[in-house]
Formats: structure tokens, sequence, C-alpha cells
């Protein structure tokens, strides 16, 4: 739900910034946020040393993929439809990738639940009742939002299953803002220099990545990567309620079909059984 603020949050900022100054931003806010709880805690240092570099980089540069893709395609496509297909993508690739580089069998349950949620999203792309032709670009680069954060995802697994979530979380998105901030820069900042942008800026690092990715490296300890895709689900249902209330899209008939099938696969994959739970490959250490 705090990633479902990102597309309105942008679409309530200032109208001349690019998406890749909104998603370095966003990166560089949040990584700052992260990097001072770990600093609190004692624990800032010793976390870069005990991290496994080869996942750590994997994560990071797929976390920066996801920003810029992710962005840009909701300032091509809408806030709607560009969360629907970059988010509404991502269990596809996240059961593709878990099965092939972990072995993780996605399961009866995952398949009826993606279903459920895929078709919701796929009516809750209607709320953008602008009439305009959705740009193709904007789909592409939301398709590979859906690619990069399924990546993300499949290297989160690895690291938090060895390493403490909290601080895998920070060094990967401290990692993704020194990757970004250079691009950010290039593209221009000044637009974000305002009294609107630097509200926006704020809510996207402290909410929508700093909040956001603690619960996602906590959560996906205890769930497989097809799972965690599936239950991400909840951003575009929240994206689109907000589209709906804060930018005065349209809720039409089929958008509330589709929130009720999403509400439906989200139920189905989250009522997992002890059984299934002790299934699951234990959290180690190193």
């Amino acid at each position: 739900m705090c990633w479902g603020t990102t597309g309105t949050a942008q679409a309530l900022g200032p109208d001349d910034a690019s998406a890749i100054a909104f998603g370095s931003a966003r990166n560089v806010i949040g990584a700052l946020v992260l990097l001072a709880i770990a600093a609190a805690r004692g624990r800032l240092v010793a976390g870069v040393r005990e991290i496994e570099r080869q996942p750590l980089l994997g994560a990071a540069l797929t976390a920066a993929a996801f920003q810029l893709c992710f962005f840009g395609g909701v300032r091509l496509a809408g806030v709607a439809i560009g969360t629907v297909v970059g988010i509404g993508s991502g269990p596809i690739w996240g059961g593709a990738l878990g099965w092939l580089v972990r072995g993780e069998r996605p399961g009866r349950r995952w398949a009826v639940a993606t279903t459920l949620a895929l078709a919701g999203v796929s009516l809750l792309a209607t709320t953008d009742s602008g009439g305009d032709p959705v740009d193709a670009r904007g789909i592409l680069l939301a398709l590979g939002a859906g690619l990069g954060y399924a990546s993300f995802a499949l290297w989160s697994k690895h690291l938090t299953e060895r390493h403490d979530p909290d601080l895998v979380m920070t060094w990967v998105f401290a990692l993704s803002a020194t990757l970004l901030l250079p691009l950010g820069i290039i593209a221009g900042i000044g637009p974000l220099l305002t009294a609107s942008g630097i509200a926006t800026v704020l809510w996207l690092g402290v909410v929508s990545l700093a909040l956001a990715y603690l619960l996602f490296g906590r959560g996906i300890i205890g769930v497989r990567v097809a799972t965690a895709t599936t239950l991400s689900l909840a951003e575009p249902l929240t994206a689109a309620m907000l589209a709906i209330v804060l930018l005065d899209e349209e809720l039409t008939p089929a958008a509330v079909a589709g929130i009720g099938l999403v509400l439906a696969g989200l139920v189905a994959i989250a009522m997992a059984t002890p059984r299934q739970l002790s299934a699951l490959p234990t959290r180690r250490r190193r």
C-alpha cells in the first residue's frame, strides 16, 4: 500500500520534473533515511561488511532499473495503467524466476490467486478513462519495471535469508541511490526544488521507499518469491483507489469488479496453511 502512493504522488508533484529526477530523488532520500536508522542502531559499518557483494549488486541494479522504468511507465501510460502493468506483471516474472533460479514451484494456490488478481488489475486499468490511446512506450517501460521488481525480489530473498533484512534494504538502496544520483543530476532536479517538489520527494523517499522496503525486507523472509510478487498487487489496487479519490479518475463498474478480484486474490494467497509455511526455506545467517 505504501508503494501504491508513488504514482499519485508523482502526478501531484511538479509537472515539469522528469521521471528520472523523481526516481533518483526518491531513492536518495529513502537511502538516507535507511542509513540513519542503521546508524542509530549501531549496525551501519558492520552491516556492509557482512553482506555478500554479488547479490547486493544484483539487488541494487534491479532496484535502480525498476525505479527508472516504473516512473517512466507511469508518466507515459498514466497512473492506473502504468501501475497495473508494471506491478501486475510482477507475479508472472516472479513465478518464472523463482522456479528457474530457486526451484520454487509456485503451486496451485499461487496460480488461482494470481489469476484472480491479474484479472482484477486488468479491469482496474479501465479507471484511466481519458479516452486517449495508451502510449506503447509506457507499456514497455511498465513491463520492464515488472521484470526489475521480480528480479529485485529474487535477489532480496537470497540476501534476507542470510542477513538482517533491515540492513539488506539499507545497503541495497544506498548503492542504488549512488547509481541513480548522477542520472538525476543530468536529468535536472530543479523542478523538485519547490515546495510541492520537496513535499513530494519526502513522501516518496520516506513512505514509499524507506518504510515500504523495511516492511518488504521482513515480509519476504517467510514467503516465496512468487507469493511476494502476488501480494504486491495491493499496490495497483491502492494506486487505482487514490487515482479515483485524489486525481478524479472515474470509478467504472469494471473497476469495482477489479477491486473485488484483487482483494480475492490477496486473501487467497495470504491464507497459507502452517504446513505450507513450514515448507519454506528457513532463514540462515552467516
